[in-house]
């Protein structure tokens, strides 16, 4: 994800992103992925989305992050960070 798009302010997104790029090599040495999910709308459009997602089942609502300035100023973003353990 490019860095233009995160807001100075967005501790969380910015420390989990940092702490990704310090982990990459051993993610690699424990065979783990790291999967970013972005979604990026209106604000109502994106609390719904992500509301969508946990009824899906897909991830807690508390697992994103906070709603930040996207790169549109009438948008909002907020990021989910996963990681799992890859298959064989």
């Amino acid at each position: 994800m490019s860095q233009e798009f995160l807001p100075d302010d967005n501790k969380f997104v910015s420390a989990a992103l940092e702490e990704d790029r310090q982990n990459d090599d051993s993610a690699a040495e424990s065979e783990q992925d790291v999967v970013c999910v972005t979604v990026t709308g209106s604000p109502k459009g994106v609390r719904e989305t992500i509301l969508t997602l946990y009824r899906l089942g897909f991830a807690e609502v508390g697992d994103w992050s906070p709603v930040q300035r996207a790169a549109n100023p009438k948008q909002v973003m907020s990021v989910l960070i996963r990681r799992r353990k890859r298959k064989a």
